[in-house]
């Protein structure tokens, strides 16, 4: 209880006190653009457009400074799923780097000795609960494939940054000072506190020699550098010596670990062409099925901010997160229905069950077609991680929207060589069995845990590439990417708007509110309808877009983190 209780106190004191209304902003561009998390993080990635470099390109030299700068949501030590849209051929694909678990996982590794599932939070901290990383053999995979620049010179200004090191942003500043659990763990005290125990302060210069190394031999070696010899050793050593619980994680299980390249889920959505990620991610077929649910109901009734909006999309949300918890699961492990969960007939009998003027309360998961070898029991929904996301647009109209974690904040709270290692373990439901059914997203040796990371491109009627936005913030993820394409796609307006407006969302449980202009109307009318609103004082989004306009592109990045969109 006393995690939980930590979580939510870093939530409040981790975001912005002024309405994020008067913070956002807009960028115009007309030959390239990149929106990300970090001021930093965003110039390398720009960087590399200016030097001829593709999105990818781009967004590698990004993830390196991002691990660097905002270490609490991304990094080596974490995964990401990638979205690849190539202007010259039109097509679409998708770059999976999830973590995954090592070959010591067993699915009850999160019962207690009663049996019962441990608490969320008391799993999180140490060994145990550290995936294989997945970002470089991913980041490596799409290079091979995209890259234009060499691998090396990716690198290049994170390993400068590191060196000579950065002031501390709000952000991170934010996140050290309210996130005091962390203070326990040796790692996290080494590098984020000053000797008396006192946390850097924002503005004040971090420097990571130790990072720098770690990037330069990665640089230097691909992606061997990192997955065998001394960096594959220091994480084995980190995992199996943790302080409080170790983990099983062993040199093979590094050097076995394989990025994929998959098909993307996609859908049509009134006479747009929408992409995102597939499974082991939830997020593109829980996105569809928003999207295809609110389809039902008129665009003069998705107005952003009304009550017939928040009404209908919390309802449609409702129904996607209970499939999510019954049917997603890692597909190498589980039979997931993907072309049944997307059938627009399948969805058209979900959207059906939306009454217009009353909440549905909790719902039900449906039976889509193939779902006659899927029997499973819906898993607890786990909680807020810590992540980060980026799109991109190169000189050649190549697209790039990329979801990137190391799961929880600071991840397992341990380190190795400079950076933070994941606990996206913990991503597993910790209950393998319920009701005498198997989870779909059960704990297993080499298994992918399921995600809500919902990188996702839009296509216009003519299937040209028109907008792309993604977001971390856990399994709220996928709302916040549904509502920010409703508002743009059904109520016309502009990234920037849409991006900062307040968040409304629905995980199959209370409604939630965002605090700003008319929250006590908007709530006042939907308990009316029969929900249970609960009201946060701000929500953790941090999504990241790019829309192309006549002439060029204009992006926008959300004013709850330190993001921005620079291009040329």
């Amino acid at each position: 209880m006393k995690r939980l209780a930590l979580l939510f106190v870093f939530v409040l004191l981790s975001l912005p006190v002024l309405p994020v209304q008067a913070q956002v902003t807009e960028t115009i561009a007309h030959r390239h653009m990149i929106a990300a998390a970090n001021p930093h993080a965003a110039e390398a990635g720009l960087e590399m457009l200016r030097a001829g470099g593709s999105a990818v390109d781009a967004a590698i030299a990004t993830q390196m400074v991002l691990g660097l700068v905002e270490p609490e949501s991304s990094g080596i030590g974490g995964g990401a799923f990638m979205l690849v849209y190539d202007g010259k051929s039109r097509k679409t694909t998708s770059f999976d780097g999830r973590e995954m678990a090592p070959a010591s996982a067993t699915p009850g590794m999160f019962l207690g000795p009663d049996g019962k599932p441990r608490a969320h939070f008391d799993a999180i901290p140490g060994g145990l609960s550290v995936g294989i990383p997945g970002v470089v053999r991913m980041l490596d995979l799409a290079h091979r494939k995209y890259g234009k620049l060499p691998w090396a010179r990716l690198f290049q200004p994170a390993i400068k940054l590191a060196e000579d090191g950065f002031p501390v942003g709000p952000k991170l500043a934010r996140t050290i000072s309210s996130f005091t659990a962390g203070a326990k763990m040796p790692d996290i005290k080494s590098h984020f506190y000053h000797p008396d125990g006192t946390p850097l302060q924002e503005g004040e210069t971090y420097k990571n020699p130790e990072y720098a190394a770690s990037l330069r031999k990665i640089a230097a070696e691909g992606p061997d550098g990192f997955y065998k010899g001394d960096i594959a050793q220091a994480i084995v050593d980190a995992v199996q010596h943790a302080p409080g619980q170790q983990g099983g994680m062993t040199l093979a299980d590094l050097a076995n670990y394989r990025a994929q390249e998959r098909d993307p889920v996609c859908g049509g959505y009134r006479e747009y062409h929408v992409c995102s990620m597939g499974p082991p991610s939830s997020g593109g077929i829980a996105v569809l099925q928003i999207l295809g649910e609110l389809q039902r109901f008129p665009a003069s009734q998705l107005a952003p901010g009304t009550i017939s909006d928040a009404h209908l999309f919390a309802e449609a949300s409702r129904l996607a997160y209970a499939d999510r918890a019954k049917y997603l699961g890692d597909p190498a492990f589980v039979h997931v229905p993907v072309a049944g969960l997307i059938d627009r007939n399948y969805i058209a009998s979900r959207a059906a069950l939306i009454d217009p003027a009353k909440d549905m309360g909790t719902a039900d998961a449906g039976t889509p077609p193939d779902e006659k070898h899927a029997r499973y029991a819906p898993q607890v929904s786990p909680v807020l991680h810590g992540t980060s996301h980026m799109t991109i647009v190169d000189d050649s109209g190549d697209v790039v929207a990329m979801t990137t974690s190391v799961e929880f904040i600071f991840g397992a709270e341990i380190m190795a060589r400079g950076f933070i290692l994941d606990n996206t373990l913990t991503d597993f439901s910790f209950q393998p069995v319920r009701d005498g059914l198997p989870v779909a997203n059960a704990p297993a040796p080499g298994k992918l845990p399921l995600s809500a990371m919902s990188p996702t491109i839009v296509f216009d009627k003519d299937n040209r590439f028109l907008l792309s936005v993604g977001s971390p913030g856990g399994p709220a993820i996928i709302d916040y990417v549904a509502q920010t394409l409703s508002a743009i796609l059904d109520g016309k307006m502009s990234p920037k708007d849409a991006i900062s407006m307040p968040r409304e969302l629905n995980m199959n449980g209370a409604t939630l509110l965002e605090k700003g202009p008319g929250v006590d109307q908007l709530a006042a009318g939907l308990t009316a309808m029969g929900h249970t609103v609960q009201i946060p004082s701000q929500e953790g989004s941090g999504l990241h877009g790019i829309m192309k306009v006549k002439g060029g592109y204009i992006g926008a990045a959300d004013p709850r983190r330190d993001g921005i969109a620079l291009g040329d």
